[in-house]
C-alpha cells in the first residue's frame, strides 16, 4: 500500500495565521495543532500533513535576508522527508520572499507554494481558507510519481504564479498579486488547470541550497525633479555594491549631462548598475529610444521584463556567492531561474 503524500506547512506570520480571542475579540496566532479543527475538510484531501511554526512570528513587514536563510534551512532540513512544502507568509513581502527563495534553492523538485490571505483564517469571510487548501492539494499534485509544479510559487485567489515574477498591486482585494510578465501556471476552478508550458520541468538534480545574501544594494527610483545631490547620496552610500534604476518606460533615464556624469563615474568605481522599468508590465529595451542610448555606452545593464521584487533578490544572491564581477554581471543578464525573459527567447 502507498504511502500518504506528505506536506508540511511552514507558518512565518501574517494574517492567514490569525484566530479572533471568542473573549477580547482580539487577533491572535492560532496553534496549528489545532489546524484540522479551524478547517476540517482538510481531512477530505487524506494527506500527511504537519507543521512547522517559527517562534517568534515574523510580521513580514518585518523580513529580511537572515530570515529567509533560516526559512531556506526549514525547507533543505525536511527535504526529504515530504513530497511538498507550503509556506504561510504575510502579503505584504510575499513576491520578495518567493523571489529570494527561487534563487536560494537551486535544482527544486518539489512545490514550494507561498500563500497567505487578505483576511484572518479565524474570520468567517476569510480568503485564507480556499488559498490555503488549494495550496496543499498544488504541493501535493503529482503525475507519474513526479510533481506538477517543481518550483517556487505564489498562489493567491485561483491563480498560481511563478514566485519570482509576481508583484503585490492591491492591498484591499482578495487578488492581491499579479504576474504582469508571465503566464499564469495554472488557474483554480472546478478543476486546477494547469499551465504545463509554463512551468519548469525537473531536472532530479539534488537540491542545492544558497543562503549566503549580500544585502548591499538600493533602488533609485527616478522622478521628474530628481537633484543631483539626491542621486549622489545615494550612490555614495558606503558598502553599496550594486543600484537598482527604477527608469521610465521601456528603461529610459534623463540625459543631463551630470547624471550620465555621476552613474558613469558610479560603474568606473565598481558599482553595479541594473536598469528596470517603473512599469508594472513590459521589459526594458536598452538604446530603443534615445534616452536609453546613453544609459547603456556607460555600462548601465539592462534588467529586461524582471520584477523589482526578483531585481533585489537576484542581487542579493549574486553579491553573496561569486566574487567574480564579470560573472555577477553575465547571469544578471541571464535567466537563472525563469525570472527574467531575454531577448534571445
Amino acid at each position: 500500500m502507498d504511502s500518504k503524500t506528505s506536506i508540511l506547512i511552514i507558518y512565518t506570520g501574517g494574517t492567514i495565521g490569525m484566530v479572533k480571542d471568542a473573549k477580547t475579540g482580539a487577533l491572535h496566532p492560532f496553534r496549528f495543532e489545532n489546524l484540522f479543527k479551524i478547517i476540517p475538510s482538510l481531512e477530505l484531501l487524506d494527506y500527511e500533513i504537519n507543521s512547522f511554526c517559527f517562534d517568534p512570528l515574523m510580521d513580514s513587514s518585518n523580513m529580511s535576508p537572515e530570515f529567509w536563510a533560516e526559512l531556506a534551512s526549514v525547507i533543505e532540513n525536511n527535504y526529504e522527508s515530504y513530497d511538498g512544502f507550503v509556506v504561510l507568509h504575510g502579503s505584504d513581502t510575499m513576491a520578495y520572499t518567493a523571489s529570494a527563495l527561487s534563487f536560494m534553492l537551486q535544482n527544486l523538485n518539489k512545490p514550494v507554494i507561498l500563500t497567505g490571505s487578505q483576511l484572518p483564517l479565524g474570520m468567517v469571510r476569510t480568503d485564507g481558507r480556499e488559498n490555503l487548501i488549494t495550496s496543499i492539494e498544488i504541493a501535493a499534485a503529482k503525475e507519474d510519481d513526479t510533481p506538477l509544479v517543481p518550483e517556487v510559487c505564489v498562489y493567491f485567489e485561483n491563480q498560481l504564479f511563478r514566485g519570482n515574477r509576481t508583484h503585490k498591486f492591491n492591498a484591499d482585494d482578495f487578488e492581491a498579486f499579479r504576474s504582469p510578465n508571465y503566464p499564469v501556471l495554472a488557474d483554480a476552478g472546478v478543476y486546477i488547470k494547469y499551465n504545463r508550458n509554463a512551468i519548469h520541468n525537473p531536472n532530479f538534480k539534488k537540491l542545492k541550497v544558497y543562503k549566503n545574501l549580500d544585502p548591499g544594494i538600493a533602488i533609485l527610483k527616478l522622478f521628474p525633479g530628481i537633484t543631483e545631490n539626491t542621486i549622489k547620496s545615494i550612490l555614495n552610500i558606503k558598502g553599496l555594491k550594486a543600484i537598482i534604476l527604477e527608469t521610465y518606460g521601456a528603461g529610459n533615464a534623463p540625459n543631463f549631462d551630470w547624471f550620465i556624469k555621476l552613474l558613469k563615474n558610479a560603474i568606473k568605481k565598481g558599482l553595479i548598475i541594473i536598469n528596470v522599468s517603473q512599469c508594472e508590465s513590459g521589459s526594458v529595451a536598452m538604446g530603443k529610444y534615445e534616452t536609453s542610448i546613453r544609459l547603456k555606452e556607460i555600462g548601465v545593464l539592462g534588467g529586461f521584463d524582471i520584477t523589482t521584487e526578483a531585481a533585489v533578490a537576484k542581487l542579493m544572491y549574486l553579491l553573496g556567492n561569486f566574487s567574480d564581477k564579470e560573472k555577477i554581471i553575465k547571469l544578471l543578464t541571464t535567466s537563472v531561474v525563469g525570472e527574467i525573459t531575454t531577448s534571445d527567447e
